[in-house]
């Protein structure tokens, strides 16, 4: 549960403006609010498709660093690709070679032990939904080189995998986002088809749209491969998935490839495979609203098809809304999922009421917040780290290892300058703590040693009132605060009320969805104003 609009599936569903459209220089400024001097230092590749007009820009953080990226350039897609082997599947079913509620086991060699719930199958549907059931990632999946974590997965590791699961639900009655599901459809749909997936996806989906320069592990000639970057700007190497597998994230594309891909997603193309695409737009599920492998997310009146996508070095943005005949391709050399991913620069292009989001600057950390973060912490079973500081930054040593200086910014992030992880503080009443995030996995830290003495009064039922109010922070949602019995709640609009605990002066946090609210007073002393701090984004509203 998010506060706000801080996750693509709350994001859209609070109100609709105009969308934001135009020529390649008006599509750049915007890129450039969003982009220019963050400290990822990113590139990126961004169209906008509205009716028979494309807006193109790329753009990095650093204009130096132009050159990484031009129209010949490849990106990873990761996720993205989901949708191309959705599309594949639809084909399939399209040609009378497959169904949605066929078993998922018809699709597998013969003797693989899937599992199944109290007799229920996992379907087809309940893998292009993400409601088999099935784990993140296969249980057998050797992970020799964290940076390319897939290369070295077997197709019989994946299969083998299956028999390690025991359903704890029917299949199609839980959300739960699973790659090891999407590999398995990856080989299923290669299998039925009686190719490989690279071949498959060429000649059925890539050739007939004109996406010349997309591929798996068969680059075109004169396609250059982007190199991949993590957060802190450091190269990370390429993921490489076993070619069957590759429908899982495996797809490298360019922007015109991907233009050329929404398009087609908006019914303005002459191939087999556009019948194939809408039929995957359609809806499954409800819980989340999904059709075959995309999200269908409601901007007011309206649903709009969007995935991100994410690998070690890149990250993708797609959105489809066939209402407005409109699209939007955003292509990163750059993983931006730690930091929240390209939400929000992707569904402000789709929609204006919804906030743009700023670049985030290398900023230094407030001297209060060095203090109460040092000392010694256990994150996860495994790892247990010293917090200190020097010359003004915060320095982690994990046992065993050598001393990483972190950098700070005015997200309210930390971050390693050698390898790639993002350290969130939290405020309680007690002190601060924190949440370690590393490749994909975000773990609550404990202290293990006495937090410095702290003591915060709770306010009065007066003084809590003084906070009472409505504040817009975008179009169509608010936060409205609120006091009884002496204790302070936040509600979002459409959402229950929450109880936030004071951590300062005009300072609350809501520990069940890591949020804090920072209050504001003017001249007078009046409570004006509010910032929400959640998920590594801000958004501030006024009082009504």
């Amino acid at each position: 549960m998010n506060l706000a609009i801080l996750g693509i599936a709350a994001a859209v569903a609070f109100g609709a403006g105009p969308a934001q459209s135009g020529d390649d220089a008006k599509l750049r400024a915007l890129v450039d609010q969003r982009l220019a001097g963050d400290r990822t230092g990113a590139c990126m590749a961004v169209a906008v498709i509205e009716r028979d007009r494309v807006a193109r820009s790329f753009a990095c953080a650093d204009p130096a660093q132009a050159a990484r990226i031009d129209a010949r350039t490849a990106f990873e897609i990761g996720s993205v690709s989901k949708t191309m082997t959705a599309a594949l599947l639809a084909d399939l079913i399209a040609q009378g070679k497959a169904a949605l509620d066929d078993p998922l086991a018809d699709y597998l060699p013969e003797g693989t032990k899937v599992p199944a719930f109290q007799g229920q199958p996992i379907r087809l549907r309940h893998v292009v939904t993400h409601t088999s059931g099935l784990p993140a990632l296969p249980s057998r999946m050797k992970m020799a080189d964290p940076a390319d974590p897939y290369a070295k997965l077997s197709e019989r590791d994946l299969l083998d995998s299956l028999g390690d699961v025991t359903l704890g639900v029917a299949p199609g009655t839980r959300f739960e986002y699973s790659n090891f599901a999407s590999m398995l459809l990856s080989l299923a749909v290669a299998r039925r088809a009686g190719s490989d997936y690279e071949t498959l996806l060429t000649t059925r989906l890539l050739r007939p749209l004109g996406m010349d320069g997309a591929y798996v592990a068969r680059a075109p000639d004169g396609i250059r491969a982007a190199a991949g970057h993590t957060p802190n700007g450091r190269t990370t190497p390429a993921w490489t998935f076993p070619v069957d597998l590759a429908g899982v994230g495996g797809v490298r594309a360019t922007l015109e490839d991907m233009v050329r891909y929404v398009e087609a997603g908006l019914g303005r193309a002459d191939a087999p495979i556009v019948a194939a695409l809408a039929a995957t737009q359609q809806p499954l599920s409800q819980t989340p609203p999904m059709g075959m492998n995309w999200m269908l997310m409601p901007v007011g009146e309206r649903r709009v098809l969007v995935h991100e996508g994410g690998t070690g070095g890149f990250s993708s943005f797609v959105a489809i809304d066939r209402s407005r005949e409109r699209g939007v391709v955003i292509l990163s050399d750059t993983a931006w999922h730690s930091l929240g991913g390209l939400g929000s620069l992707g569904l402000h292009l789709v929609d204006a009421s919804l906030p743009l989001g700023k670049p985030r600057k290398a900023v230094a950390p407030d001297q209060a917040l060095l203090d109460g973060l040092v000392g010694r912490y256990r994150v996860g079973e495994a790892l247990t780290m010293r917090l200190s500081q020097r010359d003004g930054a915060l320095v982690i040593e994990p046992d065993g290892q050598g001393a990483h200086t972190m950098g700070h910014d005015d997200a309210g992030d930390f971050y390693p300058l050698d390898f790639d992880a993002v350290l969130r503080p939290q405020r309680t009443a007690q002190g601060y703590g924190f949440t370690w995030m590393q490749m994909g996995a975000e773990r609550a830290a404990v202290r293990l040693d006495a937090a410095p003495a702290r003591t915060v009064a709770r306010p009065s039922a007066e003084a809590l009132r003084a906070y009472a109010g409505e504040y817009p922070l975008m179009q169509g949602f608010s936060l409205t605060v609120s006091e009884k019995a002496g204790r302070l709640y936040v509600q979002g609009t459409g959402q229950s009320p929450i109880e936030v605990e004071a951590v300062d002066r005009d300072v609350f946090t809501a520990a069940a969805v890591a949020a804090e609210i920072r209050f504001e007073r003017d001249e007078a002393g009046a409570v004006h104003a509010l910032t929400l701090l959640q998920g590594g984004q801000q958004l501030r509203g006024e009082r009504r």
